[in-house]
Order: C-alpha cells, then sequence, then structure tokens
C-alpha cells in the first residue's frame, strides 16, 4: 500500500463575479499543475427538492446558511484521507440540487471557491492557503448582470432588486469580512501577475515541486 500524501486544501473567496475562477485558472496555468480537483461551493447549496418553486424564489442564498457546510467538511475530510466522494451538483434553473452526482476522486491539490468559503471557521482549518480576489463593486455588479442576463434569461429589473435587497448587503455582512481569513488578496481591477507568480511559486514549493 501507497503513503497517502496528504493534499494541499486552497480556499478561494471574493464578491460575486470577481472573477475568481480566472484567477484560479491563471494561477494552475503559472504552476504547471494538473493533479488538481476544483469544486465549486456553490454546488453545496441545501438541497430544496421538497420545497415549493414559489418559496425557492425567496431564499436568500448569499447567507452561510443556505450552504450545507457540514456534507463539505465530510467531503473534504474524505478526500484528504485518499476518498473518493459523490459531489452534489447545483441546478441552478430549479433552484435545487440536480438528480446526479459527480464523482471526485482524490488529488494533490483541492481548489474550493465561492463567496462565502472563508467565512467558516471549521472549512478554514483544513486549508493551507487562503486566498481572497477583490474586485470594485461597480465592476462586479456590472459582470454580474451581464452574466444573468446572458445565462440564466433573467431581467435587469430583477437582477438590480436582487443586487439592492440581497447580494449588496450580505457582501458587506458576511463576504467583505472573511476577508480578514485570506492569507493573500489578490487586485484583480488591474495588473496581479506578482500576485499569481507568488502564489503559484508557494505552492510548488509547498509540493516539492521547486527543488
Amino acid at each position: 500500500m501507497q503513503n497517502h500524501v496528504k493534499p494541499l486544501v486552497i480556499l478561494v473567496a471574493g464578491g460575486s463575479a470577481s472573477g475568481k475562477s480566472t484567477v484560479v485558472g491563471e494561477i494552475l496555468k503559472k504552476a504547471g499543475l494538473e493533479d488538481v480537483i476544483i469544486i465549486r461551493h456553490d454546488d453545496y447549496y441545501l438541497d430544496q427538492k421538497y420545497v415549493p418553486f414559489e418559496d425557492r424564489l425567496k431564499m436568500n442564498y448569499d447567507h452561510p446558511k443556505s450552504l450545507d457546510n457540514d456534507l463539505l467538511l465530510n467531503h473534504l475530510n474524505a478526500l484528504i484521507r485518499g476518498e473518493s466522494v459523490e459531489k452534489p451538483i447545483y441546478d441552478f434553473v430549479n433552484y435545487t440540487r440536480a438528480d446526479r452526482t459527480e464523482k471526485i476522486d482524490p488529488k494533490r491539490v483541492i481548489i474550493v471557491e465561492g463567496i462565502l468559503i472563508l467565512a467558516d471557521a471549521q472549512i478554514r482549518k483544513l486549508s493551507g492557503l487562503n486566498l481572497y480576489v477583490e474586485l470594485d463593486d461597480d465592476t462586479r455588479f456590472i459582470r454580474r448582470m451581464l452574466r444573468d442576463m446572458n445565462e440564466r434569461g433573467r431581467s435587469i429589473e430583477s437582477i438590480v432588486e436582487h443586487y439592492q435587497t440581497t447580494v449588496k448587503p450580505m457582501f458587506y455582512q458576511f463576504v467583505k469580512p472573511s476577508k480578514r481569513h485570506a492569507h493573500v488578496i489578490i487586485p484583480n481591477d488591474n495588473k496581479h501577475d506578482i500576485a499569481v507568480d507568488l502564489i503559484a511559486s508557494k505552492i510548488k514549493t509547498v509540493l516539492g515541486l521547486n527543488q
């Protein structure tokens, strides 16, 4: 039996539409990493199959209580032990989990990204590197509006109302304060090559790839 090497867990937070996925892609490319799992915190929204659809629409999906962090914690611990897991898949059209799951096999690096991933103390305990991607409010709102219009077919009126009543207040109550738990804050409104280079180098050092 081969000795199991404990994987490196990286948490990536930041406001909605701040560019988390893009920055993660740049870091992976720079570090030349392939043995990587990328898990979206969004897939761990609570299962609402038995909640009427009208009530699902009223849920606050920017609040920490909307996420099943207990399940994510169990899955991360299993992956760290070298075990495979069946990850849920979230259906954003029906506001609940899809009937199918996705098998995730353990890898050397586990990246979990989501707006609230740094807000959970138990999940932070598993992490070796916490990143926070920062982008100004106006740019994030414009990006989010274009995404919701083009990908989710939502009206400008509904996007603006949702942003003002839920997204913005929850950002200032939960997401932005979690920035204090980050080891590195990455500015995404200008060139961030230096931050990406430093993070990639740090990851390679932790994994013993710089030797």
